[in-house]
């Protein structure tokens, strides 16, 4: 290691400019004649549109589905059997189907201008009965949000086991039924577009806050009918994604089709209340589960439902089925049992496009499993961290095919628990419990167990149905004339450091400084294609295409460098950014020099391909990464009021060899900062009329610095056998275990009480109802006694 490369904790190169001020992002840039856009969003969730009246004096400012004639809907396709596909307009065609959805585009030098004439716009509806909840529209009789389906399900699907042959062993059998809230992502640049139409080069150029620039692309092309060389997609800094931006956009769309159609730039940047109300949904997960255990704690079975309220269309390009046509593979997390059946459900409701959320249906998964192991250690009077001992993959199982067909790759799940519960010390925590608090509070502790597929290859993606399967991921290195190094990748940051990740991997093999080494990622213009920035993929997939490059590169830079020390090529060898030979060195910033400078100098054979490389890469096993990691939190609740501190919080993970651990550990940080809102604040309700009933932070309540404890970061590196370096994917992990460790340490301490909590977020009232249930219990039992 050269003190900057793989492993070395090196500060964030990019961090300098955010720090003045000095990042660009999409509300920062002019264009000549640019204009504002506002739109008229629909009141309602679901209704016919008979009329939309336009004001006489704005008839040319403002545009609906009619004007936009030969624009395609987007269509989210999957190829898993019997999924049903939804077309999205970019402006509602005759119909709306959630509160929010796009009607009509006004156009007006300001923004103020065009809201206030999108507040001029009136429409004429026809309301429908609305589909509120994702068991509601399972039933015969719920309202349909498409009528061409007959039915309200976007896919079902079904993993059948034989459970009936455990029944009979069973010790101990628990059945708890969980739900997870609807969330609304925040980050804190919201979604933003320019669009502008380039008649000389007859080019649509798109300004995006997007993680996935090349996929907007392709689905501007197929909603335009451009061809994709006619587009070009430009990500600048981007503030923050979490998967928020990982999808096609309908207001692109029209964005795009406007600046064509007026001859101008158009910009759009997102509000707050557009935010909350009409987009950024994700979480919504409902289960019923049965676990089957022996006297133990050992799993026999496992036996789940799972419905996944997906909202009214299908996000382009992921699909409405991508966290439920999940939830049947990962639900068995960390655990080896040896039956298992599980039924999903994706359905459509009136309410906006369920959408990839940082640590993608395995959120919800993880609170259902967590839950239900500490409910059967409950039931069978044993210390969950036993039942969690008695289940776990064991190292000497690596790699390990789990009961789904998921490929282990490797890790010590067990010396990862012992770990976490030395660190946070459950011993102390249960004679504090025993001691009891002065003040009355209830001490509670809580595990919560994850392992992370990350950086899916083909065959996975390809197995879920999604039509946006990543293959080789590429990389473009170049050596400049004076010795620097540009890296071209398709991938972009939203916040993972990559220009000093990224740079820390070329240094580890050419030894460049990080500061000479330059990354150029987010226009599709000048970088390879890419499935864009999205589970965890990006160290794994653009980091080893990097290396690869780079390797390719430091042949290139040998041959010319022995060529100029007069030596063999086999006795040079690159260390420290110089080519080294038996009698001499020259540095690689010399040898780039000479390509460009000085050619009479080079070697006669030289590779004509010169200092400028593309090259390809996949893992040796395009099954993924599995990183893993145990939660566990003490804290302490006010039974009166039903308020919750966390007291100490402890992770121990492993996301293989780290490039950069300071990088990982702001990410875990970050993380498990969603995932306290998650388990304790962030909630967005719909009333039975499909109304969303926060459209401020004041409604929907985020957690900030005083509701977030210190954490305490304990790493173990166990290699990946299949990727360069060893590393793994490591970026959505700290928001997935949050909330089943605070409400099993919720639960924890409500125990004694016999209440119990099964839904999140766990809020102060749900935790005083839940105690005042178990005592209207305790009493009936008691007068049914007596």
């Amino acid at each position: 290691m050269t003190g900057s490369g793989v492993g070395a904790r090196v500060l964030r190169k990019e961090d300098d400019r955010y720090m003045r001020g000095q990042g660009e992002y999409v509300g920062d840039i002019q264009l000549a004649g640019m204009q504002e856009v506002a739109f008229v969003r629909s009141p309602i969730a679901h209704g016919l549109i008979r009329d939309v009246h336009i004001p006489e004096e704005h008839v040319e400012r403002v545009f609906t589905c009619r004007d936009m004639e030969g624009v395609a809907p987007i269509y989210a396709r999957s190829a898993l059997k019997g999924f049903k596909v939804s077309g999205q307009p970019a402006l509602a065609d005759r119909k709306v189907r959630h509160v929010g959805e796009l009607i009509a585009m006004c156009v007006a030098p300001t923004r103020a201008e065009a809201e206030d004439i999108a507040e001029s716009v009136s429409v004429d509806f026809e309301e429908l009965p609305a589909v509120h909840d994702m068991l509601q529209a399972r039933e015969a009789d719920a309202p349909l949000v498409h009528e061409e389906w007959g039915d309200n399900l976007f896919l079902e699907t079904f993993i059948d086991g034989d459970i009936d042959a455990v029944r009979e062993r069973a010790a101990a059998v628990v059945t708890r039924e969980f739900r997870t809230a609807r969330q609304c992502m925040s980050p804190i640049e919201g979604r933003g577009a320019i669009a502008q139409w380039q008649p000389r080069m007859e080019q649509l150029l798109v300004y995006s806050s997007t993680q996935m620039s090349h996929i907007v692309r392709s689905g501007l092309s197929e909603c335009l009918g451009l061809e994709e060389g006619q587009i070009r997609v430009v990500a600048p800094d981007v503030g923050g994604g979490f998967g928020y931006k990982g999808i096609l956009l309908p207001e692109e769309v029209c964005l795009a089709w406007g600046a064509r159609r007026l001859g101008f730039p158009l910009r759009w940047l997102e509000d707050r209340r557009e935010n909350l109300t009409a987009s950024a949904n994700c979480r919504e997960h409902h289960y019923v589960i049965t676990a089957y255990g022996d006297a133990d704690g050992k799993l026999l079975a496992i036996d789940a439902e799972a419905t996944v309220d997906s909202g009214a269309y299908s996000a382009y390009p992921f699909s409405a089925c991508l966290e439920a046509a999940q939830v049947g593979s990962i639900l068995p997390g960390v655990y080896d049992f040896d039956a298992y059946r599980c039924r999903t459900y994706s359905a459509a409701t009136n309410k906006p496009p369920i959408l990839p959320y940082r640590g993608v249906a395995r959120t919800g998964v993880c609170f259902a499993m967590e839950l239900i192991i500490d409910a059967l250690a409950r039931e069978l009077s044993l210390e969950p961290t036993k039942v969690r001992h008695a289940n776990l993959v064991r190292p000497d199982q690596m790699p390990f095919d789990n009961i789904t067909g998921k490929h282990f790759d490797s890790g010590d799940y067990p010396e990862c628990l012992n770990r976490t519960i030395e660190a946070i010390d459950l011993e102390g925590v249960r004679k504090r419990q025993e001691q009891g608090e002065p003040d009355g509070r209830l001490i509670g502790i809580g595990f919560a167990m994850y392992c992370e597929q990350a950086a899916h290859g083909t065959s996975v993606y390809a197995g879920w149905g999604i039509p946006m399967v990543p293959g080789h991921e590429q990389c473009s290195a170049r050596m400049t004339p004076d010795g620097g190094l540009e890296l071209r990748i398709g991938a972009h940051s939203h916040g993972q450091g990559m220009e000093t990740t990224m740079a820390q991997v070329a240094n580890e093999i050419l030894g460049l400084p990080i500061e000479r080494v330059r990354l150029v990622h987010g226009d599709t213009s000048l970088t390879p294609y890419s499935t864009g920035t999205w589970g965890s993929r990006s160290m794994v997939m653009s980091g080893g295409a990097v290396a690869r490059a780079c390797h390719e590169l430091a042949d290139r830079l040998k041959r010319i460098g022995a060529a100029l020390l007069q030596c063999d090529e086999a006795s040079v060898r690159l260390e420290n950014g110089e080519v080294i030979g038996p009698s001499g060195s020259i540095p690689i910033t010399e040898v780039a020099r000479t390509w460009y400078r000085k050619p009479q100098d080079l070697p006669p054979d030289v590779n004509p391909g010169g200092l400028d490389v593309t090259a390809g890469y996949k893992p040796e096993r395009d099954s993924g990464t599995f990183s893993y990691a145990t939660h566990a939190v003490t804290v302490a609740v006010d039974p009166q009021t039903g308020e919750v501190e966390l007291l100490d919080y402890v992770i121990v993970e492993d996301g293989g060899v780290l490039v950069n651990p300071m990088i990982v550990d702001g990410q875990i940080i970050g993380g498990v900062a969603q995932g306290v809102g998650t388990a304790l604040y962030e909630e967005m309700l719909f009333d039975a009329q499909g109304q969303p009933l926060a459209s401020t932070l004041s409604d929907y309540i985020l957690p900030g610095p005083t509701e977030v404890p210190p954490l305490r970061i304990f790493h173990m590196e166990t290699p990946s056998p299949y990727t360069q370096f060893g590393v793994k994917g490591i970026g959505e992990g700290g928001a997935i275990a949050p909330p089943a460790a605070i409400t099993n340490a919720i639960n924890d301490a409500l125990r004694p009480l016999g209440a119990e909590l099964a839904v999140s977020p766990v809020t102060p009232r749900r935790i005083v109802e839940a105690i005042e249930a178990a005592r209207a219990g305790q009493q009936r039992a008691a007068e049914a006694r007596a």
